[in-house]
């Protein structure tokens, strides 16, 4: 039985399922072509061969003899993370919940981890499946910590980035990391051909053949990402079925070709390219910026998407060191939507050169964050009584207000008068960089520093 079932739907960004369903009606060949079983599943020969590590711990956990615990795939994409994690909770009859890290936040996480308690009581095992777990923040992850602690859960998350990096120490010490490697062209132009042979969950209905070097092509154009192989041969057998019903290397060519520009909006290579787009701005190069955006633009991706990451990279990556990068973003996306595409895209373009040879900042958002991180995790201290407002006549006989000092009075503008809390006090947590217009906010800071160390005798 499902976690869910009973309940009308499930959290938003959450998938469930019963005993993992490997296969959809009508999804694409990728989905379509998912193994089944361990001995189905192709490559990680060194995890889940016989005899392995991995595999061990599964049949044993599958015969009661064991239980597996938290894990992490750490791997390039198409290579089977997703697939491995629905085969163990298939094999260990698990129930087994995807979640997405992309949509979901700690509302999500909460209800999905109440549903996996009740059900432990009930002695019905749950696997959490974490796809992309890198791009949850420290107090997402940290919400997992109690219900994999507790064994409420098993937590199995995949990643494309270094987990030593990316993942909190205190919920990888407690996670078993397993490194997956991609598939060499061998493997892959073997799943090609299973495919075209395959009538039941394959292209074997449609009775296409192919030549040897398309597949190669193919192949290597995958660059060992199983799922992208599978969706290029898609295209190819769709080009082939309007005219021979065979796939050659012209034909896989321009199959290939096809596929750079088709992409899932809400998929992997979707925020593949975006993390591309973004890094190149946040390292300097206006060129690599351009042709990731317009990348993105022909593959048919919303401008209003991207003028909102455009709009972050500003405030992110650019800060005070150049604060008129912000307006300038949020006048490129008035632009896209006054104009819309493609003269709106001009006004993108325009952005993303601007902040990429802009001086860069991430102070302000460092400081957030540090202050974030204090609030977490410091008593709340009540508001001192000088920074208190005191409208009424009890009020101000329980001292609100009492020692104020209004600023504008005050030589220079700045008052000697602290306004952290007690606890608090003298703690910085904005330190401006030498970058741009940062650089003089800088000189100000010193400068207010300054008058407060030299009035009152430094008080």
């Amino acid at each position: 039985m499902s976690l869910f079932d009973g309940e009308p739907e499930s959290p938003e960004g959450v998938m469930p399922s019963s005993k993992s369903p490997l296969h959809v009606v009508g999804a694409p060949l990728a989905e379509r072509m998912r193994p089944r079983t361990l001995d189905e599943y192709m490559g990680q020969s060194h995890l889940i061969g016989p005899g392995k590590p991995l595999r061990i711990q599964i049949e044993r956990d599958a015969q009661g003899k064991g239980e597996l615990g938290s894990m992490i795939f750490w791997g390039p994409p198409g290579v089977g993370k997703t697939t491995l994690a629905k085969i163990i909770a298939e094999t260990t009859q698990a129930n087994f919940i995807e979640f997405s890290a992309v949509v979901s936040g700690i509302k999500e996480i909460k209800q999905v981890m109440v549903a996996a308690a009740q059900a432990a009581e009930m002695h019905s095992r749950t696997i959490l499946f974490v796809d992309e777990i890198h791009r949850f923040n420290k107090a997402q992850q940290d919400a997992f910590l109690p219900y994999v602690e507790r064994g409420v859960i098993r937590l199995i998350g995949a990643t494309t980035e270094n987990p030593s990096f990316e993942i909190i120490s205190a919920l990888l010490s407690r996670c078993r990391v397993y490194v997956l490697q991609a598939l060499n062209e061998e493997s892959i132009r073997e799943l090609l051909r299973k495919a075209l042979e395959d009538r039941e969950k394959g292209l074997g209905a449609m009775s296409l053949t192919a030549d040897e070097d398309a597949l190669e092509l193919i192949a290597g154009y995958s660059s060992g990402d199983c799922r992208s192989a599978y969706n290029t041969l898609e295209v190819a057998a769709q080009l082939a079925l309007e005219s021979t019903k065979h796939i050659d290397k012209a034909l896989a060519t321009e199959a290939v070709q096809q596929r750079v520009l088709m992409y899932d909006k809400t998929g992997e290579e979707h925020y593949n390219l975006i993390s591309a787009l973004h890094k190149s701005v946040r390292n300097s190069d206006p060129d690599a910026a351009l042709y990731w955006l317009a990348r993105m633009l022909a593959a048919g991706e919303e401008p209003l998407y991207l003028a909102r990451r455009i709009v972050r990279m500003a405030v992110e990556d650019i800060g005070l060191a150049a604060p008129e990068a912000l307006n300038l973003c949020l006048s490129a996306k008035e632009t896209v939507n006054f104009l819309g595409s493609p003269e709106g895209d001009l006004a993108l373009a325009e952005a993303v050169v601007y902040l990429s040879l802009a001086p860069k900042s991430n102070a302000v958002y460092t400081a957030y964050d540090a202050v974030q991180q204090e609030i977490e995790h410091t008593r709340q201290e009540p508001v001192p009584l000088h920074l208190r407002n005191a409208p009424t006549r009890l009020m101000k006989e329980l001292d609100y207000g009492k020692g104020y000092l209004y600023a504008h009075d005050e030589e220079g503008r700045v008052a000697d008068m602290e306004c952290l809390p007690d606890s608090l006090r003298g703690r910085t947590y904005y330190h401006p960089t030498q970058e741009g217009r940062e650089k003089l906010l800088g000189q100000r800071m010193e400068e207010i520093r300054h008058i407060r160390s030299t009035r009152h005798g430094g008080r």
